[in-house]
């Protein structure tokens, strides 16, 4: 499915997401620049939430730029298909290779600002990541890597934990907080399946 219409279809987890979303669509009608860097007042990323195969761990790196522990992802640069970024920028930013997807739906959308840095000795203006998050998981037991372009550290963090690692109280209270409520929502469906049978 095009990226576009996952976005119509994804069913928003609260306010944030709801307003977020409706930002998105308007401005993916209204620019169709939107999948490269050449538009430099807003773009598209993904994201993912990378966890262990038990789902009590995620993977985070030590990013940079933001100066914090952070989760994994990073620009479409022109490929509308957002998971497979979200799955490339965790293998790129890791070291892991065996990344597969919980599912392939969408798992969280949120706009996010990124203030204006040196990149490569080059000035990026401030601007808006449109980002669409992915649900991935990888095993625990893979050797792990940095990408010392972007990060200086990546290591396995209990879900709760990764919250106090992070230093930047917006993503903390407005995003990864939101995701592992919403991973626990998800551990309930899947529970809940298991009962029936």
């Amino acid at each position: 499915m095009d990226i576009q219409k996952s976005i119509e279809a994804y069913q928003p987890y609260n306010e944030q997401e709801e307003r977020d979303k409706a930002v998105m669509l308007s401005l993916l009608a209204a620019q169709p620049d939107l999948f490269s860097r050449e538009n430099q007042v807003a773009h598209m990323t993904a994201s993912s939430w990378l966890l262990n195969r038990t789902h009590d761990k995620v993977l985070m790196i030590y990013h940079n730029i933001y100066r914090s522990w952070s989760w994994t992802g990073g620009h479409a640069d022109g490929d509308r298909d957002l998971l497979s970024v979200a799955k490339r920028e965790a293998m790129e930013e890791t070291g892991v290779s065996d990344i597969r997807a919980v599912s392939e739906d969408i798992f969280s959308l949120e706009i996010l600002t990124v203030d204006g840095h040196e990149k490569k000795g080059v000035y990026v203006p401030s601007h808006l990541h449109l980002n669409v998050t992915y649900l991935l998981e990888a095993d625990e037991e893979e050797v792990l890597r940095v990408k010392p372009d972007e990060n200086s550290g990546v290591r396995w963090f209990a879900l709760e934990e990764a919250l106090a690692a992070c230093t930047e109280p917006w993503m903390i209270e407005r995003i990864y907080r939101k995701l592992n409520e919403k991973l626990g929502g998800s551990r309930k469906i899947e529970a809940g399946k298991g009962e029936r049978q």
